[in-house]
């Protein structure tokens, strides 16, 4: 992999999520900006890219529809070549009114009674993971969190939703990297990567076309807009969104649950003590640990609260920033367990909330208490490796088992 740009000099002018360090130090770089009386970075990186820190201005640009466009939500170093207002993912790439037309048509399928039914298939599929790891000898056994067990989870649940075969799971993964983490590379490049993806999907189409059954993908084959069905670029840019948001996203928000877990014990014995707790312990890792940070393109120039943005510069929308802004939330930068009041955007803010956070919530709750029950103790051991680029969690987090049930 070649970046094109080399180790961020500033992170006021010079800004790159991409950086390793960020998703690293995100947490110590959210609080210097949220202090700093002016919460806005700027670079010139990817063309032009800003990112504000506050709450405020990250909900402000979320519901600003007129200035921001959802053509692009993925930061790279081109730009869409699809056409609004479909975008190459739709819902989340879509600007309304059709926005709300495509969401429509995939919220069945994510509707709570759909995957409550999934919760047995969940915690079946935690403990096959969970027995994977072999013989464990307390206090000496390292198991990765990351790799071992979140990452598997949500790419078996989304590959057979979709009915795709759980085999590919290892492709799933590299395509999930390839979008989301090789944002800094040339635009040429970032195309021939691309396209076996592409490929993918559309032989996926074909297969279901030919072999139709009950899943998600012949659900998009079949569903209609004013009497027509969906093209096979809005099919395929479909099952792109929840092929990636779906994976990426839930593995990050276990992973960066179990490093917390294992890094507080304090909070990991509770949640052993007093199991009930996890109705708040579960929004509590999501507002603390919020995997996504979505973006936007710059409709036409703009001055934004000073800051000069022009047409089509890329915007970030730091949500897990704004999720610990002490301007929105008590206490903002402290995990607090049992937080009564929690009205965090870890999902999003504005038209693209997320239409699988009953899905990720699922996954997280089942999974965190797979993982807790299995091994009542256990710490951080060794150096976690965090992504790079939109989506924060762990890619390789070591945990010591301590103590085993």
């Amino acid at each position: 992999m070649t970046s094109m740009y080399g180790k961020v000099t500033d992170w006021a002018t010079d800004f790159d999520h991409a950086d390793p360090e960020y998703n690293e130090r995100a947490h110590e770089i959210w609080a210097e900006f949220q202090s700093s009386g002016c919460p806005v970075a700027h670079s010139d990186r990817y063309d032009g890219l800003w990112a504000p820190f506050s709450h405020e201005l990250v909900h402000e640009i979320a519901y600003d529809t007129d200035h921001f466009t959802s053509q692009g939500v993925v930061v790279n170093t081109g730009r869409p070549i699809a056409p609004p207002p479909v975008g190459p993912a739709p819902p989340i790439t879509s600007d309304p009114p059709f926005h709300n037309i495509a969401r429509r048509l995939l919220l069945p399928p994510f509707s709570p009674k759909v995957i409550a039914a999934w919760e047995p298939e969940v915690r079946r599929l935690c403990n096959e993971l969970l027995d994977r790891m072999g013989d464990i000898t307390d206090g000496e056994s390292i198991v990765d969190g990351a790799v071992q067990y979140a990452q598997s989870i949500p790419v078996n649940v989304i590959a057979r939703m979709l009915g795709f075969p759980p085999a590919d799971e290892e492709l799933f993964r590299t395509f999930v990297h390839n979008v989301l983490e090789r944002i800094n590379e040339p635009q040429e490049d970032r195309a021939a990567f691309m396209e076996p993806l592409g490929d993918y999907l559309r032989a996926q189409i074909e297969d279901h076309r030919a072999n139709p059954r009950e899943d998600l993908t012949s659900y998009l084959l079949n569903v209609e807009i004013g009497g027509n069905k969906l093209t096979d670029d809005h099919v395929a840019g479909s099952i792109l969104l929840l092929l990636v948001a779906g994976i990426d996203t839930t593995w990050s928000a276990i992973g960066s649950s179990l490093w917390h877990l294992g890094t507080h014990p304090d909070d990991l014995k509770r949640l052993v003590d007093e199991p009930e707790v996890m109705m708040f312990a579960l929004e509590e890792f999501l507002r603390a640990y919020a995997p996504v940070t979505m973006a936007r393109l710059v409709k036409e120039d703009y001055d934004f609260h000073g800051c000069p943005m022009k047409a089509n510069d890329w915007v970030l929308l730091p949500f897990p920033a704004a999720n610990r802004d002490p301007e929105q939330f008590e206490n903002a930068t402290d995990f607090i367990i049992d937080r009564q009041e929690n009205r965090h955007g870890a999902f999003g803010l504005g038209i693209h909330r997320c239409l699988g956070s009953n899905l990720a919530r699922l996954e997280l709750k089942v999974a965190v208490e797979e993982f807790v029950r299995r091994f009542p103790k256990f710490e951080v051991s060794g150096e976690t490796r965090w992504s790079v680029g939109q989506i924060r969690g762990p890619r390789e987090l070591p945990l010591r088992v301590l103590e085993t049930a």
